[in-house]
């Protein structure tokens, strides 16, 4: 990996943007294959971006093993570890087994990423919540948040969840789309909210731009999803259309505009919220103090 601290000509001049202040991207994809050749140089972007935290998305067991195994590769990485709705027909006894061992790890920071999706129904409805249900379990008996994933599940999810409430410690919905009386809905039962470039999109997410306001900054998270839901708006073209951590600070800037408030201030405050809600300075507290103790032995 190089360690300098001048960036790659991956990215064109006009994307090399830099936060005020550390950011967090919530929901990176880093074991997609599409980062396969490349994720060094992906995560050196995003440190020069200011994006020093990332926290890796698990979609089933494959991909939660090789995040903590990145995680463990880098520091300022952690994971997520659950099993995405798409495939909740994997589910099994076993599986779950695994999945608690897995998220026993010290990178695995939620469960998840796990919910409801009746957009696709990949799986049938009836598995997506069966495969919810036990995860809802696994993290009220590990104390871990949710990292959860819903699309047109909005008012199954709402029932669910209020079901589970006082037994799990908190949870974020992540990649939020969904309308006012959804957002309202999880912001009742004291959920966190995760934006995306979505909002960049006038086709369809022009919605959300009045709906930024609403949501309390002490509940307010940032993601790219990347490689997915490249911002429509960027003002230059990326070669291969991927996205990635490097270009969250452009909709931190883009969410502060339609909050009408100033992108440090945006930029502190979903920090601050993240690192409060996945536990990451206790994390990194704990870490150093490893490191040294190992150092010393």
């Amino acid at each position: 990996m190089d360690s300098s601290n001048e960036p790659d000509d991956f990215l064109p001049e006009a994307l090399r943007f830099r936060s005020p202040q550390p950011l967090v991207d919530i929901g990176a994809n880093l074991t997609h294959d599409s980062f396969k050749h490349d994720v060094d140089a992906v995560i050196h972007r995003a440190r020069h971006a200011n994006v020093d935290t990332l926290i890796l998305t698990g979609t089933d067991l494959a991909h939660s093993e090789q995040a903590v195994a990145l995680a463990r590769r880098h520091a300022g990485l952690y994971a997520t570890a659950g099993l995405h709705p798409h495939i909740a027909d994997q589910w099994s006894d076993e599986l779950g087994q695994r999945m608690a061992a897995l998220q026993r790890q010290p990178e695995v920071v939620a469960v998840g990423e796990c919910g409801l999706d009746y957009n696709r129904n990949f799986s049938v409805p009836r598995h997506q919540e069966g495969a919810f249900e036990a995860q809802l379990q696994l993290a009220a008996e590990s104390g871990l948040p949710l990292f959860i994933h819903e699309r047109d599940a909005g008012q199954r999810m709402r029932e669910m969840l209020k079901a589970w409430r006082d037994d799990i410690t908190h949870a974020v919905i992540h990649c939020f789309t969904a309308d006012r009386e959804t957002l309202h809905g999880y912001l009742d039962l004291d959920l966190h909210i995760g934006l995306t470039g979505w909002l960049c999109d006038e086709r369809r997410g022009h919605h959300l731009r009045d709906l930024v306001g609403s949501i309390p900054l002490t509940r307010l998270m940032v993601e790219t999803d990347c490689p997915y839901l490249l911002p429509r708006n960027l003002p230059a073209k990326l070669k291969g259309r991927r996205h990635e951590p490097a270009l969250l600070p452009w909709i931190i800037r883009e969410i502060a505009h339609w909050r009408g408030m100033a992108e440090v201030d945006l930029a502190n405050a979903t920090s601050a919220t993240t690192e409060a809600f996945f536990g990451l300075r206790e994390l990194a507290h704990h870490h150093t103090t490893s490191s040294q103790g190992a150092g010393e032995a």
